[in-house]
């Protein structure tokens, strides 16, 4: 199963990704924040799509950004449509790393349970 998470920039992607590849999730980062292709997502071929948001406050608490509330809305016009087909959207401001890994897991856990129940 191929999780490929996408989100604005200090949304936690990075850390997201390190934390289920620790726990043997085949996950990938998907940079489409930065993107004009708004389905760059798919060439990642994902099984689970995870976005990550987060508040403007929250970034600059994570990271040095010199870039204010304009730019995080040019990020996510540029993720509406991995918004879209998300199969999970996590807003991480409150949420520690290990509380959104726990998320993405417990929404594995329940797809592979929908799976096992309907075979």
């Amino acid at each position: 199963m191929r999780v490929v998470v996408v989100g604005v920039c200090a949304s936690g992607k990075t850390t997201l990704v390190a934390n289920l590849d620790k726990l043997g999730i085949n996950a990938n980062n998907c940079a489409q924040e930065h993107s004009q292709i708004k389905q760059l997502w798919k060439k990642k071929q994902p099984d689970i799509l995870v976005m990550l948001d987060a508040t403007l406050a929250t970034i600059r608490t994570r990271r040095n950004v010199p870039w204010g509330e304009e730019r995080l809305l040019v990020q996510r016009e540029r993720l509406s449509d991995a918004r879209k087909h998300a199969d999970l959207f996590i807003q991480t401001d409150d949420l520690t790393r290990e509380e959104v890994a726990q998320a993405v897991i417990d929404y594995i856990r329940g797809k592979q349970n929908d799976s096992y129940n309907s075979s």
